[in-house]
């Protein structure tokens, strides 16, 4: 009677339990999954978005010096400041997300992270926090010379440790589900551009001077309670209230818009 030997049986994966398929491995937790997908997210984008930060900085600077002979001071100064510095969270949360979910759905990226074991939601979570990252020294910069710009003071700024991230969340996931959801990624790249448009538009010009229709839309977009929150904290005796409330609207809208952009990542992806 000839004998296998252990090492051919080993080798050719047969044994006393050949039928039983192996078990596979436990999902990863949603926290550090999300963590390692931020960290990649961070690494790989850091080369090529910083020079796209300092465009969109550049961009918030000189329309606030253009407006600078319009505007003197008063609300439409603060409503400018304001407009400018979250205008460079809606350049990289919403346009470029949305730019880059596009490319990934049509570049058959998305199959690459459906293969590992990871939550939806850290997937669109990373790739949005990442990006929102990138939105801070742009932020705090073009507050910082619009102040100098219109005079306004500056002892509430650190507003912006609130502003930022909530409003980062709201428009990355708007992005993001733009991105998902657009059927081809020539009409993400549209919709991110027009999102950051009506971002310039209805948060940078002061709201007293536009038509009633226009203040109904600016009430729709999210960033928009960003720029009321921290044009507030300008104000020489703030209401906290009113800031608060505002800084409430972007997260509820934050959770909301990421909802969406995540359920919208699990249809791109079963497709």
């Amino acid at each position: 009677m000839s004998v296998v030997p252990a090492r051919a049986v080993a080798a050719s994966g047969a044994g006393p339990d050949d039928g039983a398929a192996a078990p596979l491995a436990p999902r990863a937790r949603l926290l550090p999954s999300l963590g390692a997908v931020y960290r990649a997210q961070l690494s790989r984008a850091r080369v090529a978005r910083i020079p796209l930060l300092f465009v969109a900085t550049f961009q918030s600077v000189g329309i606030m010096v253009l407006l600078r002979g319009v505007v003197s001071g008063g609300d439409p100064a603060r409503s400018v400041v304001s407009g400018s510095a979250v205008l460079v969270v809606a350049f990289v949360a919403l346009n470029l997300l949305a730019q880059y979910f596009g490319q990934l759905r049509a570049g058959g990226g998305l199959d690459h992270y459906a293969t590992l074991p990871v939550p939806p939601a850290a997937v669109v979570l990373g790739a949005a926090g990442a990006y929102a990252s990138f939105t801070v020294p742009g932020t705090v910069a073009t507050a910082v010379v619009g102040s100098l710009l219109f005079q306004l003071p500056m002892a509430h700024l650190w507003v912006l440790a609130a502003v930022v991230p909530l409003s980062g969340a709201a428009l990355s996931g708007l992005g993001a589900a733009l991105g998902l959801l657009a059927p081809r990624q020539e009409l993400a790249t549209l919709c991110g551009q027009l999102g950051m448009s009506a971002a310039l538009l209805l948060g940078v010009l002061p709201a007293g001077r536009m038509p009633e229709a226009i203040g109904w839309a600016r009430d729709l977009l999210p960033s928009t309670y960003g720029v009321e929150a921290l044009a507030h904290s300008f104000a020489p005796r703030p209401d906290w209230f009113v800031v608060c409330a505002d800084l409430g609207v972007c997260a509820a809208v934050g959770v909301l818009s990421l909802t969406v952009a995540t359920w919208a990542y699990r249809r791109a992806a079963a497709r």
